[in-house]
Formats: structure tokens, sequence, C-alpha cells
């Protein structure tokens, strides 16, 4: 089942990532070609996961954003594609562990690599890919990139704790869900867009700027997706519509059915999410209240507010090619839901 996620007005264009992808295309082609080449080693299984993983069709989103901020303030070198390789390793490391502790069995329409090869494998190969990443940060010789990116790395570790937390814990807040999705997601769209402006040279209003678009894009990028957990299509998020419920995921569109329910609905939902009863007539029965509560329209309307943060972030910057297509990453980011 799904639900219809109305905008608030719907535009004659829908936006794409294709500006971006376009300007990145040369840059993108050395990451993926250092990707395959630091995802290499002489222990099979490594590559065997780490290429099982990067080949499964992402956007590779992050990466283009270090690169594309870089380009943003006329970077010219090496040092942002092996900063851009370093942040996508990161971000496949905390997949390979996030399904191991979520027990997912999907991930962008595939099998994860826990269920080809077991958890203790994908959190191992994780490990190494981190260190991959580290190892480039290092190559880069920047201790203001390296200290961003590592800080992001314990940021996104803090995250996944607090996460576990208030896993199944119906009483969690939309401040304690912001303060994980912060962290899980949105550190690392910020450090990815921050060491663009510190590896040419940009100075502080550079980093700061590109930092507060990255954050806020990263939580309106996380709020989409939890809305589509509930709102989209199975081949649109490579898993299957409701997983998030199924693994007692506290988001935001539970958060605020739960809260505007009566007595007796947030007993089902003490039930469903904490006691685990997460079966499929259950499943339709917390869609029917997300859809009475209208917490998915709710949902994106965060979204919204977080991309209009981003978008006045970049606006004191100079009009170019560069910003445009940054800023219709925004706007792509939150018309996923049509």
């Amino acid at each position: 089942m799904g639900v219809v996620i109305p905008l608030e007005e719907s535009k004659n264009k829908l936006a794409s990532i294709k500006p971006l992808v376009d300007l990145t295309r040369t840059d993108m082609e050395r990451v993926n070609q250092l990707i395959l080449s630091k995802a290499g080693s002489d222990v099979q299984m490594i590559p065997e996961v780490a290429n099982h993983l990067i080949s499964s069709g992402g956007k590779r989103l992050r990466p283009m954003l270090t690169l594309a901020a870089a380009s943003l303030f006329d970077y010219r070198g090496e040092n942002h594609v092996k900063l851009a390789t370093s942040v996508e390793f990161m971000h496949t490391a905390t997949l390979l562990h996030d399904d191991v502790v979520d027990e997912s069995d999907l991930r962008r329409g595939k099998s994860t690599a826990r269920m080809i090869w077991g958890n203790q494998a994908s959190v191992l190969v994780g490990d190494f890919l981190l260190g991959q990443a580290f190892r480039m940060m290092v190559d880069v010789g920047s201790l203001d990139a390296l200290d961003v990116l590592s800080s992001a790395a314990c940021v996104i570790a803090e995250g996944e704790v607090l996460q576990l937390s208030v896993a199944k814990n119906m009483e969690t807040t939309e401040d304690d869900y912001l303060s994980v999705i912060r962290a899980k997601t949105a550190a690392l769209f910020a450090a990815a867009a921050e060491v663009g402006p510190i590896v040419a040279e940009a100075g502080r209003p550079g980093r700061n700027a590109l930092k507060s678009y990255g954050m806020n894009l990263g939580l309106a990028f996380q709020l989409v997706d939890d809305a589509l957990d509930y709102g989209g299509k199975a081949t649109d998020l490579g898993k299957n519509v409701g997983d998030d419920f199924r693994e007692g995921k506290i988001t935001l569109p539970v958060i605020l059915a739960y809260r505007r329910g009566t007595t007796e609905e947030r007993a089902f939902w003490r039930d469903a999410i904490e006691a685990g009863n997460s079966s499929d007539a259950n499943l339709e029965k917390a869609l029917g209240l997300i859809t009475k509560y209208g917490t998915l329209s709710d949902t994106i309307g965060r979204a919204i507010h977080y991309g209009t943060i981003a978008r006045d972030a970049l606006a004191p910057l100079p009009d170019t090619v560069w910003k445009s297509a940054l800023m219709e990453v925004i706007d792509f980011c939150i018309e996923r839901v049509n």
C-alpha cells in the first residue's frame, strides 16, 4: 500500500541531480577509478564484499557534493578526488555496518552483504573501507580536512548508538529523532560539503556556508527517506515499503501519529513497535493512522524547512553553474516524494 504525499504546490519541471552529475562527470570517473583501486586487497573477500555494495547503483551524491563544493571555489588540483573517495568509503562503511545492526535483508533492491557473506564479513570490510578512507585523507595532507571528516566519523558512530538507545521506544521525542538523523545522516553531508572549500583554501565564510548547506540538505534528505518508507514504492526505495515499521524504527511519521493519537491508538503503536507485532495487518493500520493525522505531509513540511535553510546558506555566494546545480539538489531531494 502506498500513500500519496501532497506537496504544497507542484512545479512544472521536477528538479534533477543531472546538472550536478554532468558538471562532476569527469572528476567522478576519477573517483570511481580510485574507489576500485582502493577497494582492492589480496584478501579475496574484501573486494567481493566492497564491490557488491559499491556497484549496486547508488547515486554517489555525497562525493559529488565534495567535488562541486571544491569547484564552486575554483579549485584546481587532485586532492578533491581523494577526499570525495574518502567520503564515499565512509558512507559505504556505514551502510555495511547499518545493515548488520538493523538486520536488513535488502539494500538498493539487492541482497545485503550480510545476507551473502555474513555479519562478521560485513563489519570487517566496513572497517577496512574506513581505514582506506583515512589513508587517503592523510595523503591529502590537510589537517583541517582530516579534522572535519574524522569528527564526522565519530558523530556518525554516536548517532548509531543513540538510535539504538531510542529504538522501539514510543516516548522518543521529535528532538530525539532529529538528534539521531543529524548525527547519522546529516553529519556526513555537512563534512562532504565542507571539505570542498577547505581543499580550495576558501576561508571560513565559504566553509561555514557549505557546512550549513550540507547539514540542512542531509536533514531534508533523511526526512524524505523516512516519509517514503510509508508512502513510497519498493522499486524507488530499494527496499520494501514498511521496513522501518517492521524493524521497529522510530521515525517522524510514527512519532507524530503516536503523539496525536487517542489512548487506544497509542496502545496500538506500543504493541506494534515496542512489542514487535509488525504484521501486514498492523502495517495497514499504521498507514491508516499516518494518513488520518497527516504525518507524512508534515514530515515533508519539515524537510522543506531544512531545504530552505540549505538554500539560504548558499545565497550569498556568487551565482555560478556550480551554485545552481547545488541549489537544484535541494529540490531534487525533496521532490522524490512525487
